[in-house]
């Protein structure tokens, strides 16, 4: 992965009630850390998630893929990174998921995005126009 395609990274700690019986991150937990880096960086460009529904626009995960490739343990810190590219009216999200101290890759994702409104999905223009300068072409 080129490291200049990355648009926004997040820090984030790993609480001790995110263990499994293993004392390893449990792997459902990584769903919640993707999302939350996805929705803080809407955050930052000034869009707030709740404002998109309020205006009608919805987008929903559509398809998710993640690789597990190493675990975190209780105190480590993470580095969740993403870059975006649009294929149609998916909004693919690539993330990927560092351990701060060594630097090695933890988790790859592939999460993509479709907006949906009035039960049924739409171009997304809307959306793609407010992330433009994010946007990758497919």
């Amino acid at each position: 992965m080129n490291e200049d395609k990355y648009i926004f990274t997040l820090e984030i700690e790993v609480r001790d009630y995110e263990l499994d019986s293993e004392g390893i991150v449990n792997n459902s937990i990584y769903l919640h850390y993707l999302e939350h880096t996805r929705h803080a960086f809407v955050k930052q460009e000034g869009i707030p998630f709740g404002s998109l529904t309020r205006e009608g626009l919805v987008p929903v995960v559509r398809r998710m893929e993640i690789d597990y490739r190493l675990s975190l343990h209780s105190g480590d810190v993470m580095l969740s990174r993403l870059w975006i590219e649009r294929n149609g009216p998916r909004f693919i999200f690539h993330q990927d998921i560092f351990n701060k101290e060594t630097g090695e890759l933890v988790v790859a994702a592939v999460v993509t995005i479709v907006n949906m409104e009035n039960g049924r999905i739409n171009r997304g223009d809307e959306l793609a126009d407010r992330i433009a300068k994010y946007l990758e072409q497919a």
